[in-house]
This record gives C-alpha cells, sequence and structure tokens, in this order.
C-alpha cells in the first residue's frame, strides 16, 4: 500500500501465538496522521485493552 504525504495507517497483525503486533505506516512521521496513529497504537498495544477488544469481537 503507498501512502501519501496526508495519510498513515495502523498495521496489526497477530501471530501463530496470537500475539498482537502494531505499526505504524506513514507518509508524513512528522504529521497529525501518524501522530494520530501512533497514541491509537500505543493504546492498542496494552494488553488489558487487547484482551477487551478480543472480548467485544468474540475472538476470547
Amino acid at each position: 500500500m503507498e501512502l501519501s504525504h496526508n495519510q498513515s495507517a495502523l498495521v496489526l497483525e497477530i501471530s501463530d501465538g496470537g500475539e498482537i503486533s502494531i505499526n505504524v505506516a506513514s507518509g508524513d512521521h512528522d504529521g497529525l496522521t501518524a501522530a494520530i496513529c501512533t497514541v491509537l497504537a500505543e493504546k492498542l498495544a496494552d494488553v488489558e485493552f487487547q484482551q477487551e477488544i478480543m472480548m467485544l469481537i468474540g475472538a476470547d
């Protein structure tokens, strides 16, 4: 995926062991979209929040 200078994205990956990794891809790592994605990635990295999400989607 190619991002323009004003776009950013969260890239989520789950390992075979069920561990979730979160990365930020951005056309401008110093821009607002990258900053928002970085904050979201930090929140998603919280194990308790991950468990809450998995429960909400029925994947517990």
